[in-house]
Protein backbone atom coordinates (compact mmCIF):
# COMPACT_ATOMS: atom_id res chain seq x y z
CA UNK A 1 0.00 0.00 0.00
CA UNK A 2 1.49 3.31 -1.02
CA UNK A 3 2.42 5.59 1.83
CA UNK A 4 1.24 8.49 -0.32
CA UNK A 5 -2.43 7.69 0.32
CA UNK A 6 -4.34 10.19 2.51
CA UNK A 7 -5.01 7.46 5.11
CA UNK A 8 -1.29 6.74 5.54
CA UNK A 9 -0.86 9.14 8.49
CA UNK A 10 -0.99 9.17 11.41
CA UNK A 11 0.05 5.62 12.24
CA UNK A 12 -0.42 4.06 15.64
CA UNK A 13 2.67 2.58 17.30
CA UNK A 14 2.71 0.48 20.46
CA UNK A 15 5.18 -1.16 22.81
CA UNK A 16 3.34 -3.47 25.21
CA UNK A 17 5.20 -5.01 28.14
CA UNK A 18 3.95 -7.20 30.92
CA UNK A 19 3.12 -4.22 33.16
CA UNK A 20 2.76 -1.16 30.94
CA UNK A 21 1.73 -0.28 27.39
CA UNK A 22 3.32 2.66 25.60
CA UNK A 23 1.48 4.09 22.58
CA UNK A 24 2.33 6.86 20.14
CA UNK A 25 1.33 8.39 16.82
CA UNK A 26 3.76 8.58 13.92
CA UNK A 27 2.57 11.67 12.06
CA UNK A 28 5.20 11.58 9.29
CA UNK A 29 8.16 9.30 8.57
CA UNK A 30 10.22 9.16 11.78
CA UNK A 31 8.12 11.79 13.56
CA UNK A 32 6.79 10.11 16.72
CA UNK A 33 4.46 12.16 18.92
CA UNK A 34 1.78 11.93 21.61
CA UNK A 35 3.55 9.20 23.57
CA UNK A 36 1.56 7.91 26.53
CA UNK A 37 2.33 5.07 28.97
CA UNK A 38 -0.70 3.22 30.34
CA UNK A 39 -0.85 0.61 33.09
CA UNK A 40 -2.07 -2.75 31.75
CA UNK A 41 -3.84 -3.46 35.04
CA UNK A 42 -6.31 -0.61 34.37
CA UNK A 43 -7.73 -2.25 31.25
CA UNK A 44 -9.59 -5.57 30.79
CA UNK A 45 -8.24 -5.94 27.24
CA UNK A 46 -5.70 -4.54 24.80
CA UNK A 47 -8.63 -3.19 22.80
CA UNK A 48 -9.76 -1.14 25.79
CA UNK A 49 -6.27 0.30 26.24
CA UNK A 50 -6.05 1.20 22.54
CA UNK A 51 -9.45 2.92 22.58
CA UNK A 52 -8.49 4.96 25.63
CA UNK A 53 -5.17 5.99 24.09
CA UNK A 54 -6.80 7.07 20.81
CA UNK A 55 -9.36 9.09 22.76
CA UNK A 56 -6.67 10.78 24.83
CA UNK A 57 -4.53 11.49 21.75
CA UNK A 58 -7.54 12.86 19.87
CA UNK A 59 -6.86 10.64 16.86
CA UNK A 60 -9.99 10.65 14.72
CA UNK A 61 -8.80 8.22 12.08
CA UNK A 62 -5.95 5.73 12.16
CA UNK A 63 -5.70 3.16 9.37
CA UNK A 64 -2.38 1.49 10.10
CA UNK A 65 -1.03 0.24 13.42
CA UNK A 66 1.83 -1.91 14.68
CA UNK A 67 2.55 -3.09 18.21
CA UNK A 68 5.58 -4.71 19.77
CA UNK A 69 4.45 -7.08 22.51
CA UNK A 70 6.28 -8.95 25.26
CA UNK A 71 5.06 -12.35 24.20
CA UNK A 72 5.65 -15.17 21.72
CA UNK A 73 3.53 -14.80 18.58
CA UNK A 74 2.19 -17.85 16.79
CA UNK A 75 -0.90 -17.20 14.76
CA UNK A 76 -3.88 -14.96 15.40
CA UNK A 77 -4.61 -15.76 19.04
CA UNK A 78 -2.40 -14.13 21.71
CA UNK A 79 -2.34 -15.06 25.40
CA UNK A 80 0.20 -12.91 27.21
CA UNK A 81 2.65 -14.63 29.56
CA UNK A 82 3.07 -11.79 32.07
CA UNK A 83 -0.27 -10.01 31.66
CA UNK A 84 -3.97 -10.96 31.83
CA UNK A 85 -4.71 -9.93 28.22
CA UNK A 86 -5.93 -12.59 25.75
CA UNK A 87 -7.08 -11.50 22.30
CA UNK A 88 -7.40 -12.19 18.59
CA UNK A 89 -5.29 -9.89 16.41
CA UNK A 90 -7.85 -9.93 13.59
CA UNK A 91 -10.82 -9.33 15.89
CA UNK A 92 -8.96 -6.40 17.48
CA UNK A 93 -8.18 -4.96 14.06
CA UNK A 94 -11.82 -5.15 12.98
CA UNK A 95 -13.16 -3.77 16.27
CA UNK A 96 -10.94 -0.68 16.00
CA UNK A 97 -11.49 -0.19 12.27
CA UNK A 98 -7.81 -0.49 11.32
CA UNK A 99 -6.81 -1.42 7.79
CA UNK A 100 -3.57 -2.85 9.14
CA UNK A 101 -2.69 -4.23 12.57
CA UNK A 102 0.71 -5.86 12.89
CA UNK A 103 2.12 -7.48 16.02
CA UNK A 104 5.76 -8.34 16.56
CA UNK A 105 7.77 -9.41 19.56
CA UNK A 106 8.78 -6.38 21.63
CA UNK A 107 12.45 -7.29 21.58
CA UNK A 108 12.34 -7.83 17.83
CA UNK A 109 11.01 -4.26 17.66
CA UNK A 110 13.79 -3.04 19.94
CA UNK A 111 16.38 -4.85 17.84
CA UNK A 112 15.06 -3.10 14.70
CA UNK A 113 15.48 0.22 16.53
CA UNK A 114 19.16 -0.29 17.43
CA UNK A 115 20.68 1.34 14.30
CA UNK A 116 18.27 4.26 14.77
CA UNK A 117 19.07 5.09 18.41
CA UNK A 118 21.03 8.33 18.93
CA UNK A 119 24.48 7.82 20.45
CA UNK A 120 23.45 10.15 23.25
CA UNK A 121 20.92 7.53 24.35
CA UNK A 122 23.53 4.80 24.70
CA UNK A 123 25.95 4.40 27.61
CA UNK A 124 29.02 2.34 26.72
CA UNK A 125 30.30 -0.23 29.21
CA UNK A 126 33.75 -1.45 28.21
CA UNK A 127 35.04 -3.18 25.11
CA UNK A 128 36.66 -1.95 21.92
CA UNK A 129 35.19 -0.51 18.76
CA UNK A 130 32.19 -2.23 17.13
CA UNK A 131 32.96 -4.10 13.94
CA UNK A 132 30.88 -3.08 10.93
CA UNK A 133 28.77 -5.72 9.20
CA UNK A 134 28.73 -7.88 12.33
CA UNK A 135 25.68 -9.05 14.30
CA UNK A 136 24.28 -6.93 17.14
CA UNK A 137 23.01 -8.75 20.24
CA UNK A 138 20.21 -7.52 22.49
CA UNK A 139 19.23 -8.65 25.98
CA UNK A 140 17.18 -6.91 28.64
CA UNK A 141 15.50 -7.68 31.96
CA UNK A 142 12.13 -6.12 32.74
CA UNK A 143 8.89 -7.84 33.66
CA UNK A 144 10.48 -10.78 31.79
CA UNK A 145 13.81 -11.24 30.00
CA UNK A 146 13.90 -10.23 26.35
CA UNK A 147 16.50 -11.49 23.88
CA UNK A 148 16.93 -10.67 20.19
CA UNK A 149 19.55 -9.74 17.61
CA UNK A 150 20.17 -8.00 14.32
CA UNK A 151 22.16 -9.76 11.62
CA UNK A 152 23.45 -8.16 8.41
CA UNK A 153 21.21 -8.98 5.45
CA UNK A 154 21.16 -7.73 1.86
CA UNK A 155 22.73 -4.36 2.65
CA UNK A 156 20.56 -3.86 5.72
CA UNK A 157 19.52 -5.78 8.81
CA UNK A 158 17.25 -8.65 9.72
CA UNK A 159 15.94 -9.08 13.27
CA UNK A 160 15.87 -12.49 14.92
CA UNK A 161 12.85 -13.51 16.96
CA UNK A 162 13.13 -16.05 19.74
CA UNK A 163 12.55 -16.83 23.39
CA UNK A 164 16.14 -16.75 24.62
CA UNK A 165 15.04 -15.52 28.04
CA UNK A 166 13.82 -19.03 28.79
CA UNK A 167 17.18 -20.74 28.27
CA UNK A 168 18.53 -22.66 31.25
CA UNK A 169 20.44 -20.83 33.96
CA UNK A 170 23.85 -22.30 34.84
CA UNK A 171 25.43 -21.28 38.19
CA UNK A 172 29.08 -20.22 38.18
CA UNK A 173 30.04 -20.49 41.88
CA UNK A 174 28.90 -22.06 45.16
CA UNK A 175 26.60 -19.18 46.07
CA UNK A 176 24.85 -19.43 42.72
CA UNK A 177 24.61 -23.21 43.05
CA UNK A 178 22.70 -22.59 46.27
CA UNK A 179 20.42 -20.15 44.45
CA UNK A 180 19.81 -22.71 41.68
CA UNK A 181 18.89 -25.39 44.24
CA UNK A 182 16.46 -23.06 46.00
CA UNK A 183 14.74 -21.96 42.79
CA UNK A 184 14.73 -25.47 41.32
CA UNK A 185 12.98 -26.83 44.41
CA UNK A 186 10.17 -24.31 43.83
CA UNK A 187 9.81 -24.27 40.06
CA UNK A 188 11.68 -27.21 38.55
CA UNK A 189 13.31 -25.68 35.47
CA UNK A 190 15.39 -22.60 36.29
CA UNK A 191 15.43 -20.26 33.31
CA UNK A 192 17.41 -17.07 33.02
CA UNK A 193 14.11 -15.17 33.14
CA UNK A 194 13.32 -16.62 36.59
CA UNK A 195 16.24 -14.60 37.95
CA UNK A 196 16.86 -11.86 35.40
CA UNK A 197 13.55 -10.01 35.70
CA UNK A 198 11.66 -7.86 38.18
CA UNK A 199 10.25 -10.87 40.01
CA UNK A 200 13.71 -12.43 39.70
CA UNK A 201 15.19 -9.71 41.90
CA UNK A 202 12.72 -10.61 44.66
CA UNK A 203 13.30 -14.34 44.13
CA UNK A 204 17.08 -13.90 44.29
CA UNK A 205 16.74 -12.05 47.57
CA UNK A 206 14.50 -14.77 49.00
CA UNK A 207 17.03 -17.42 47.93
CA UNK A 208 19.87 -15.59 49.70
CA UNK A 209 17.75 -15.26 52.85
CA UNK A 210 17.15 -19.03 52.80
CA UNK A 211 20.82 -19.80 52.21
CA UNK A 212 21.77 -17.59 55.17
CA UNK A 213 19.10 -19.09 57.44
CA UNK A 214 17.30 -15.75 57.67
CA UNK A 215 13.59 -15.01 57.41
CA UNK A 216 12.52 -14.84 53.76
CA UNK A 217 11.30 -11.28 53.35
CA UNK A 218 8.76 -10.63 50.59
CA UNK A 219 10.35 -7.48 49.18
CA UNK A 220 9.15 -5.85 45.96
CA UNK A 221 11.81 -5.52 43.24
CA UNK A 222 11.90 -1.74 43.71
CA UNK A 223 12.55 -2.19 47.43
CA UNK A 224 15.36 -4.69 46.82
CA UNK A 225 16.93 -2.19 44.40
CA UNK A 226 16.48 0.81 46.72
CA UNK A 227 17.99 -0.95 49.73
CA UNK A 228 20.84 -2.36 47.68
CA UNK A 229 21.72 0.91 46.00
CA UNK A 230 21.63 2.85 49.28
CA UNK A 231 24.01 0.39 50.91
CA UNK A 232 21.75 0.07 53.95
CA UNK A 233 21.08 -3.65 53.41
CA UNK A 234 24.01 -5.98 52.71
CA UNK A 235 21.84 -8.83 51.43
CA UNK A 236 20.00 -6.55 48.99
CA UNK A 237 23.37 -5.25 47.85
CA UNK A 238 24.53 -8.83 47.23
CA UNK A 239 21.28 -9.49 45.35
CA UNK A 240 22.08 -6.67 42.94
CA UNK A 241 25.67 -7.86 42.53
CA UNK A 242 24.55 -11.40 41.71
CA UNK A 243 21.83 -10.09 39.39
CA UNK A 244 24.35 -8.02 37.41
CA UNK A 245 26.82 -10.91 37.35
CA UNK A 246 24.20 -13.32 36.00
CA UNK A 247 23.25 -10.78 33.34
CA UNK A 248 26.91 -10.49 32.36
CA UNK A 249 27.21 -14.26 31.95
CA UNK A 250 24.00 -14.45 29.92
CA UNK A 251 25.05 -11.52 27.70
CA UNK A 252 28.47 -13.09 27.14
CA UNK A 253 26.82 -16.37 26.13
CA UNK A 254 24.64 -14.50 23.65
CA UNK A 255 27.61 -12.62 22.19
CA UNK A 256 29.49 -15.87 21.65
CA UNK A 257 26.49 -17.62 20.13
CA UNK A 258 25.85 -14.83 17.63
CA UNK A 259 29.41 -13.66 17.05
CA UNK A 260 28.08 -10.23 18.03
CA UNK A 261 31.19 -8.21 17.33
CA UNK A 262 29.03 -5.25 16.38
CA UNK A 263 28.13 -4.87 20.05
CA UNK A 264 25.81 -6.11 22.76
CA UNK A 265 22.92 -3.86 23.81
CA UNK A 266 21.21 -3.93 27.21
CA UNK A 267 17.52 -3.00 27.15
CA UNK A 268 14.59 -3.47 29.51
CA UNK A 269 13.40 -1.33 32.38
CA UNK A 270 15.57 -2.57 35.25
CA UNK A 271 19.21 -1.87 34.41
CA UNK A 272 18.81 1.86 33.63
CA UNK A 273 17.53 2.27 37.22
CA UNK A 274 20.81 0.78 38.45
CA UNK A 275 22.91 3.43 36.71
CA UNK A 276 26.04 4.24 38.67
CA UNK A 277 26.02 0.83 40.34
CA UNK A 278 25.75 -1.27 37.18
CA UNK A 279 28.91 0.15 35.60
CA UNK A 280 30.97 -0.91 38.66
CA UNK A 281 29.13 -4.21 39.20
CA UNK A 282 30.43 -7.69 38.27
CA UNK A 283 28.61 -7.40 34.91
CA UNK A 284 31.61 -6.68 32.67
CA UNK A 285 33.93 -9.15 34.44
CA UNK A 286 31.37 -11.93 34.11
CA UNK A 287 30.66 -10.93 30.49
CA UNK A 288 34.29 -11.56 29.61
CA UNK A 289 34.84 -14.57 31.93
CA UNK A 290 34.72 -17.28 29.26
CA UNK A 291 38.09 -18.99 29.55
CA UNK A 292 39.79 -19.26 26.18
CA UNK A 293 37.28 -16.85 24.64
CA UNK A 294 37.83 -14.06 27.17
CA UNK A 295 40.01 -12.00 24.82
CA UNK A 296 37.37 -12.32 22.10
CA UNK A 297 34.72 -10.92 24.43
CA UNK A 298 36.97 -8.22 25.88
CA UNK A 299 36.92 -6.63 22.42
CA UNK A 300 33.12 -6.45 22.17
CA UNK A 301 31.49 -3.19 23.33
CA UNK A 302 28.37 -3.26 25.50
CA UNK A 303 25.85 -0.43 25.33
CA UNK A 304 23.21 0.32 27.94
CA UNK A 305 20.12 1.78 26.23
CA UNK A 306 18.96 4.86 28.13
CA UNK A 307 16.17 6.00 25.76
CA UNK A 308 12.78 6.53 27.36
CA UNK A 309 10.90 4.79 24.52
CA UNK A 310 13.53 2.95 22.49
CA UNK A 311 11.34 0.31 20.78
CA UNK A 312 8.96 2.72 19.02
CA UNK A 313 11.32 3.57 16.11
CA UNK A 314 11.70 -0.18 15.49
CA UNK A 315 7.93 -0.66 15.47
CA UNK A 316 7.67 2.24 13.00
CA UNK A 317 10.32 0.69 10.76
CA UNK A 318 8.51 -2.67 10.76
CA UNK A 319 5.23 -1.02 9.79
CA UNK A 320 6.88 1.13 7.10
CA UNK A 321 8.49 -1.95 5.57
CA UNK A 322 5.12 -3.73 5.51
CA UNK A 323 3.39 -0.77 3.84
CA UNK A 324 6.15 0.02 1.35
CA UNK A 325 5.13 -0.53 -2.28
CA UNK A 326 6.72 -3.63 -3.75
CA UNK A 327 8.11 -3.89 -7.26
CA UNK A 328 6.18 -6.53 -9.21
CA UNK A 329 7.97 -9.85 -9.52
CA UNK A 330 9.82 -10.13 -12.86
CA UNK A 331 8.21 -12.41 -15.43
CA UNK A 332 10.32 -15.42 -16.32
CA UNK A 333 10.51 -15.44 -20.11
CA UNK A 334 12.59 -18.60 -20.30
CA UNK A 335 11.32 -20.84 -23.12
CA UNK A 336 10.27 -24.27 -21.83
CA UNK A 337 10.65 -27.48 -23.81
CA UNK A 338 6.89 -27.71 -24.57
CA UNK A 339 6.79 -24.15 -25.79
CA UNK A 340 5.55 -21.00 -24.11
CA UNK A 341 7.22 -19.33 -21.12
CA UNK A 342 7.27 -19.81 -17.36
CA UNK A 343 4.77 -16.96 -17.10
CA UNK A 344 2.00 -18.92 -18.84
CA UNK A 345 2.67 -22.40 -17.44
CA UNK A 346 -0.41 -22.15 -15.20
CA UNK A 347 -2.77 -22.02 -18.19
Amino acid sequence: MSTGLPEAWPRLLGDVGGSNARFALETAPGVIEDILALSNARYPTLQDALRDYLAQAGARRVAHAAIGIANPLNGDQVTMTNCHWTFSIEATRRALGFTTLLLLNDFTALALALPRLPRGELSRIGGGEPRPDSPLALIGPGTGLGVSALVPHAGGWRALSGEGGHTSFAPANEREIGVWRYVSSRFGHVSHERLLSGSGLSLLHQALCALDGAAELDLAPSEVSARGLSGTDARCRETLEIFCGLLGSAAGNLALTLGARGGVYIGGGIVPRLSGFFEQSPFRRRFEDKGRMSAYLADIPVYLITSAYPALPGVAAHLADHLAPRDPAPVDTTTHPRGGTAGDMHA
